[in-house]
């Protein structure tokens, strides 16, 4: 087999990969460029640029549909981790949500590695990069109108409930403001889609690739890492193929100038492990050599998760949900059935108190009232569905006659890890994200819970709306005097994970500021894997902004 080199070999073609790959070609058109991508390409798939269609694509073969272990602190319960297995990544299976979070995440972000290039005025520049935003009255300081990713809102499909919703939120305190991408979400903010026309916008097609080789259904089975003068380099990517046979070839391509890990925060971590670089004991466990001993790799992992509520409609004749015969404007379908999202903060006495029981579980000596979580704001999102679903107890069908409510936790003070399950690069990583494992955690839950609870059912319009909390058949309503304990155990039956891992190769740890790999050379890793702490948004524009600014720094290098 003739030797196959590139200058550039990118593992993983998601949301950064692709991204990145552009950008790097764009900035150098003369660089060879190799994405390696483990699931399909998607462009000839309907179902995929309909966003409307977005659900059915989640355990569909476009979906690695991970399990976690059993979680301790929510039943024992296995939850399922949903992470796009296609050209484009998540960007071909997330629901298209398309917020950046608080201002004070990003730049707790570069006092942590010291690297202002992370804070938010260092990233705010890709921010707009990325972006043609669709109000062209917006900030020009705030937002780009140029970018390969188009965004909508959702106020041109001005759902029934709209001004009701929106005026219930004011009653509870929580005013409107036109834009929740300014660096401070708190509020109740339109609803803002990464869409165009209703049609999903998916990164490897939004930036161009024509000029980069492309593997797709292809699994890496390990970066080689060699010795050059006494330093660990990476040089080569080693294929986990398989001939006729069904046995495992080696098809090995060189890396001329680096080898970058985009698979995401799932499977980076595997990846630098079976390439023999992360904690040592764990390596030598599974009998994989430990060329460069790196105890955070797969470590400090985190995820938002949610609990969603049902309701049912005083008025479903109306036509206020979808499923209803009269809920039927085209317009309706072509995006999520939702208008707002309420980001909020919970009260600083109650976060307090929960920080004190975490030091004191934890043997912690410290002042509850420097806890990075008090200058944040971010803690909860909220966001009202005009469509009511649920699969197990209760069972909700989408008949118009439910509505969902889901509250988010989205900056979440519980770490999990990923570690291997064995040295075939096939199995899945064991996934452990260690959900509800602090009293804040749960704390803040409760407070998105009782805050739910005051907007549809103690405010005017709420009590106008909604008749009813549908819960399970042992189930109680949430009610103004149900107890922590009583909000807790509906917690733990409910929560689900929102699929927006990351943390798992933090920068600072893992990762120095410049997204390489500490201790060995020619590596660097870009993907939501880098973040070190979590993010009060959806993440997807986090990642495509840490793309581009990786592009900048790559291409500065060369």
């Amino acid at each position: 087999m003739p030797t196959e080199i590139f200058d550039f070999i990118i593992i993983g073609g998601g949301l950064a990969g692709s991204a990145l790959a552009s950008r790097l070609q764009q900035g150098s058109p003369s660089l060879s460029i190799l994405i390696i991508e483990a699931g399909t390409d998607v462009s000839d798939r309907a179902d995929v640029l309909d966003g409307s269609q977005w659900l059915s694509l989640l355990g569909s073969d476009l979906d690695w549909a991970y399990n976690t272990v059993p979680q301790r602190h929510v039943n024992d319960r296995i939850l399922l981790n949903h992470a796009g297995k296609a050209l484009g990544g998540g960007s071909v299976t997330n629901a298209g949500v398309w917020t950046r979070g608080d201002k004070e995440n990003y730049d707790k972000w570069a006092e942590l590695v010291d690297d202002p290039r992370w804070s938010y005025a260092g990233l705010l520049p890709y921010f707009r990069k990325v972006e043609t935003y669709h109000d062209p009255n917006a900030d020009p300081k705030i937002h780009g109108f140029d970018g390969p990713i188009k965004t909508e809102s959702s106020v041109d499909r001005h759902y029934p409930l709209h001004e009701q919703v929106k005026n219930a939120w004011a009653d509870v305190g929580i005013p409107y403001k036109p834009s929740m991408n300014d660096g401070d979400p708190v509020g109740l903010g339109q609803l803002i889609e990464n869409r165009a026309d209703g049609v999903r916008q998916i990164s490897y097609s939004a930036y161009d690739l024509k000029n980069i080789k492309i593997l797709t259904n292809t699994l890496v089975k390990r970066v080689i890492v060699s010795d050059e003068n006494g330093r660990k380099v990476a040089t080569a990517v080693e294929l986990a193929e398989s001939n006729n046979d069904g046995k495992i070839t080696n098809r090995i391509i060189t890396a001329r100038r680096e080898v970058i890990v985009s698979a995401g925060a799932y499977r980076s971590p595997q990846v630098l492990m079976l390439s023999g670089l992360g904690p040592k004991e764990e390596l030598q466990r599974l009998g994989i050599e430990a060329l460069v001993d790196l105890p955070d790799v797969g470590r400090h992992l985190r995820d938002h998760c949610y609990i969603n509520q049902w309701w049912k409609l005083k008025e479903p004749e109306k036509g206020l949900a979808l499923g209803s015969p009269a809920f039927n404007k085209p317009a309706f379908f072509k995006g999520l059935p939702i208008d707002f999202l309420a980001t909020n903060q919970v009260p600083k006495e109650g976060l307090l108190k929960a920080i004190a029981a975490d030091y004191k579980e934890a043997g912690i000596d410290a002042d509850p009232e420097l806890h990075e979580l008090l200058s944040q704001k971010g803690h909860v999102e909220v966001f009202f569905m005009y469509v009511g679903f649920n699969q197990g107890d209760p069972l909700v069908v989408p008949d118009g006659v439910n509505v969902t409510t889901a509250i988010i936790l989205l900056l979440p003070s519980s770490k999990g890890s990923i570690r291997l399950a064995d040295t075939d690069p096939k199995t899945a990583p064991v996934i452990d994200p260690n959900y509800l494992a602090t009293e804040v955690d749960r704390y803040m839950l409760r407070e998105g819970v009782r805050q739910t609870y005051k907007v549809l059912c103690d405010t005017e319009i709420g009590k106008s709306i909604i008749a009813s909390e549908t819960v399970e058949s042992d189930g109680h309503p949430v009610t103004k005097e149900s107890s922590d304990e009583e909000l807790d155990d509906l917690i733990r039956r409910r929560l689900l994970t929102m699929f927006h891992a990351l943390g798992s190769l933090s920068m600072g740890k893992v990762v120095d500021s410049e997204l390489r790999v500490k201790g060995v050379d020619r590596l660097r890793v870009v993907d939501a894997s880098v973040i070190p702490l979590p993010i009060s948004g959806h993440i997807q524009s986090a990642v495509y902004a840490i793309a581009e600014q990786a592009a900048d720094i790559i291409l500065a290098s060369l």
